[in-house]
């Protein structure tokens, strides 16, 4: 189930006499919702709102590797290089038609507040004030609804007290879930903060469509992708391509079972740093997937199979890159590059690791769609 937890009793109404200028009369069909994509990168969001029903209209980014997935595969779509420091209302409130729903939706890069980060000095990144950015363009721009997602991890700072804040002063209101994603039916072990804001009135996530007994695994996603060897690149599909292993790591992923360690190893096989008493309570790399689960959370590293269980379940390799898309929920034919151009491994590991699922993002676009809807009959 997803682990609600509402902003305000029961949601967040504060200066609820605040009206929109936006007529619900003019709410009839999907179509009228349309929406913009902060920080976008190679369009998981973007695609999964395209997917539910909604419009969208351009996403921004400072990656330019992201210029071609994300217009590519998400047309009429178009992708504008830029930070979110770098816009202001002015330019969105020009992307929107006349009398449509304004919908602004983000992902601030997590990195500054993921728990793989904990513990590092992360309050001098650039990036640690593109949430305020954010919270300024909501300002600027006074969209109907405003979607973030984001680690659970962020609610701990102070820049998301900011942002909800902001939110409250302009009368939005708000709720957010600590969602986790095998709930939704994507196939992978992952928990995300997932924020709605609107001007229409009250907005909650749609119901949960999974359960334990019948969540996607791993198996569901990727068992019928051609046959790889470590290193090896499908002919009929260029993403399908898997990274190298030295000699020793192929012993290692030799001697991993599904679900298990490198504690399995012979001892030879050990890392030396893990055969030392404080490496003994890092179990959670060199390992393998298992067929009839959810995958571990898929990051900007899945493809290398010390970087945590990213083994295949019988192969003996780490999942390719197609293969983290698939369990990041992106269309099995999603195009990251050119065909015939080369490309940098870790490049295209970072915009899959990096993207909001697909599928997450189509519950946010349903959401919207049914909370529009339900706001049209009041």
């Amino acid at each position: 189930m997803a682990k609600g937890s509402e902003i305000g009793t029961p949601v967040e109404r504060s200066n609820v006499s605040r009206k929109s200028t936006f007529s619900r009369k003019s709410m009839s069909s999907k179509a009228d919702i349309v929406a913009a994509d902060l920080f976008c990168g190679a369009g998981g969001l973007t695609r999964g709102l395209i997917d539910s029903g909604i419009r969208v209209v351009a996403g921004f980014d400072i990656d330019e590797a992201c210029r071609y997935p994300y217009e590519t595969n998400n047309k009429p779509a178009v992708f504008e290089k830029r930070s979110v420091s770098e816009i202001d209302g002015k330019r969105l409130k020009a992307l929107y038609p006349s009398n449509s729903v304004q919908v602004l939706v983000g992902c601030a890069p997590c990195q500054p507040f993921s728990k793989y980060t904990q513990g590092l000095e992360k309050s001098m990144d650039e990036k640690w004030g593109l949430l305020s950015h954010f919270g300024r363009l909501v300002e600027e721009l006074k969209p109907h609804v405003v979607s973030m997602e984001n680690v659970p991890q962020l609610q701990r700072h102070s820049v998301y007290d900011e942002f909800l804040g902001t939110l409250r002063r302009m009368g939005y209101s708000i709720s957010a879930s600590e969602v986790y994603c095998p709930d939704y039916g994507i196939p992978q072990h992952r928990t995300r903060l997932v924020l709605f804001a609107s001007l229409l009135g009250p907005i909650e996530i749609i119901p949960t469509t999974y359960g334990p007994d019948t969540y996607l695994t791993v198996e569901d996603a990727i068992r019928r992708l051609p046959r790889l060897k470590a290193g090896e690149i499908c002919q009929s599909d260029p993403l399908h391509r898997s990274s190298r292993l030295s000699d020793i790591n192929l012993q290692r992923i030799r001697n991993s079972k599904p679900g298990g360690t490198w504690r399995d190893w012979p001892i030879d096989l050990v890392a030396k740093c893990h055969r030392k008493k404080a490496g003994k309570t890092y179990p959670s790399v060199y390992g393998r997937m298992v067929w009839d689960k959810p995958s571990p959370t898929i990051t900007t590293q899945f493809f290398g199979f010390g970087n945590g269980r990213f083994g295949h379940p019988e192969q003996n390799r780490a999942i390719s890159l197609r293969e983290g898309a698939i369990l990041q929920s992106f269309p099995s034919n999603y195009e990251f590059v050119q065909r015939g151009r080369g490309f940098n491994f870790r490049t295209v590991g970072r915009m899959i690791g990096n993207a909001v699922p697909v599928r997450l993002g189509a519950i946010v676009g349903a959401t919207i769609i049914r909370h529009v809807e339900e706001a049209n009959r009041r």
